[in-house]
């Protein structure tokens, strides 16, 4: 049954991928989202079993599959099945994680629906995951890893604080019910942004604002900034952008740069 929007998937070569893809620490807290029916946990909890993990946290937001999950895996003890929503959850749970000095990463084959805002809440995380794994719509997942002359607002923020890549594509005839797109996962593995972290906010101001109208140029698009476009085209080309651009055409790394050099 679909409930939810999931739709779980049954290829258990791909599952098997998915908890590789994880990179499996002995010392490494593991919170699933959405398990549904266990399709991945039954691969976590052997990894948990052979103590490449120290514990496993899965949310599951439907309270039936929850209720069946605990029945599935009583017998696990360093398994902690969590009952509610993994976007209001997260933010306490990793809080109590980081008191608890743990290195934690996340996974899941999560509702396509919900993507963008949980890479937000993922992103607001603090400590952040050292790694996030998750089997998402393949058009999204894509837009993520996108570079330069592909850039896009979604791609930007999340490879602020993560080096994003696709690692597999799913078919959606591996999935129950079996949706209308193939799927693919992708792996975040976030970044020591201790040095940046002051400057995060400024950074997503000025994504906003670069690409409220994309197809506009970095120059019209910047203009809210700097008022005096003699000014602004030098300051461009001092660091090597083209005023007359796309932001598309813009880097991480050089978003980063147009960030100093609009606040000196």
């Amino acid at each position: 049954m679909e409930r939810l929007g999931q739709n779980f998937l049954t290829n258990k070569k791909k599952l098997q991928e998915i908890a590789k893809f994880l990179d499996l620490k002995s010392e490494d807290t593991i919170i699933e989202i959405g398990p549904g029916h266990g399709e991945l946990t039954d691969f976590l909890i052997l990894g948990l079993q052979e103590g490449k993990i120290k514990k496993l946290i899965a949310i599951e937001k439907d309270i039936i599959l929850a209720k069946a999950l605990k029945q599935k895996f009583y017998q696990e003890k360093n398994l902690e099945i969590i009952e509610g929503d993994a976007l209001k959850i997260l933010p306490e749970l990793t809080k109590n994680l980081k008191n608890e000095a743990e290195n934690y990463k996340i996974a899941g084959n999560i509702p396509y629906y919900i993507t963008g805002y949980l890479l937000r809440i993922i992103s607001e995380l603090e400590p952040k995951p050292s790694v996030t794994v998750l089997t998402i719509q393949k058009e999204v997942a894509e837009r993520l890893a996108s570079q330069p002359p592909k850039m896009n607002l979604l791609a930007a923020s999340v490879q602020f604080w993560a080096k994003t890549e696709i690692v597999d594509y799913i078919p959606k005839t591996d999935f129950q019910p079996q949706p209308k797109v193939d799927s693919a996962t992708i792996r975040l593995t976030t970044y020591n942004l201790k040095s940046e972290a002051k400057d995060s906010e400024n950074y997503y101001k000025l994504l906003k604002i670069l690409f409220k109208q994309p197809r506009k140029t970095i120059l019209n698009n910047l203009r809210s900034l700097e008022n005096n476009s003699k000014i602004l085209i030098e300051k461009l080309e001092k660091i090597g952008i083209n005023p007359g651009d796309r932001p598309q055409n813009l880097s991480v790394e050089k978003i980063k740069e147009l960030l100093k050099t609009i606040k000196a």
